[in-house]
């Protein structure tokens, strides 16, 4: 079974089979269909909040509803030169895996779907759609795609999803985020989710002594003494940056979670749309 196979695979039987339940789609949001009661989390809309239920127990509870109306989900992945790495799966590999999880998910949830694929251009695109064929298009488009060499232009990104999309829609953008996008104009338009894809090596790397390594995006050789020193200023940076990202994130009210190359990605979705 090829890699695009056992990806498309394991995400519709993870979607159709371990998704079901209780919690029918992945989105959900306002709306009168009722699906649940459960504890209030961080970042929860205050309004579902179910007062006598919280009342009797002494804990905040919210009311989970599934969404009701259609919604124009747009998958959109980013694959500058940096998604090209992983100590384990490369996270263009994972990335494809979170397309198809969530594409499975828009589908089965009755709502259209529509994909892109950026880098610091428009690489490919499919037109909203509730076929389940054009999963797979999208899929093998980002697993084929040759992201070496690549950079990212998260302007030109916000601005022709903005222009493109007339209609209100729920964007979902899967990149590993090295550079801070501002997404303001658009989050005010459309409802914006960022899903960042890491490698645990990338933000923790070993000491390696002296070595020579190649820039992803710039194709360049790299060369110097990755000693402890070195290594604890460059994890220091990694987390100054990330601070800086959540933070602007925040600022924008674009929600986001970070899943990691070893990660159980139908958890951490679950976990994040869980909220909406």
């Amino acid at each position: 079974m090829s890699k695009l196979q056992k990806i498309l695979v394991r995400a519709r039987r993870q979607v159709f089979s371990e998704m079901a339940g209780n919690n029918p789609s992945m989105f959900q949001g306002d709306g009168y269909d009722f699906v649940e009661l459960r504890e209030y989390m961080p970042g929860d809309d205050i309004r579902h909040i179910d007062w006598n239920i919280t009342a009797k127990m002494r804990s905040p509870y919210i009311k989970v509803f599934r969404q009701e109306r259609e919604l124009n989900v747009v998958v959109a992945s980013v694959l500058n030169g940096s998604v090209h790495f992983g100590s384990k799966r490369f996270k263009q590999d994972v990335i494809a895996d979170v397309v198809a999880l969530l594409s499975f998910a828009t589908l089965k949830n009755g709502d259209t779907l529509s994909s892109y694929i950026f880098t610091d251009e428009m690489i490919a695109h499919s037109k909203p759609s509730k076929k389940i064929n054009q999963i797979q298009k999208s899929v093998e488009d980002i697993l084929t795609f040759d992201a070496l060499n690549q950079q990212v232009d998260f302007n030109f990104i916000s601005n022709t999803l903005f222009k493109r999309l007339k209609r209100k829609s729920l964007i979902i953008i899967v990149g590993d985020f090295f550079e801070i996008p501002d997404f303001k104009l658009l989050a005010k338009k459309h409802e914006v989710v960022a899903i960042i894809i890491r490698d645990r090596v990338e933000e923790n790397p070993p000491k390696m002594g002296f070595a020579s390594l190649l820039d992803p995006e710039s194709g360049e050789n790299l060369e110097g003494d990755f000693n402890a020193s070195s290594v604890d200023a460059y994890k220091k940076r990694v987390k100054v940056h990330d601070h800086k990202l959540y933070t602007t994130f925040q600022k924008h009210q674009v929600k986001f979670t970070k899943i990691y190359t070893d990660s159980h990605i139908a958890v951490e979705l679950r976990r994040l749309f869980e909220g909406r």
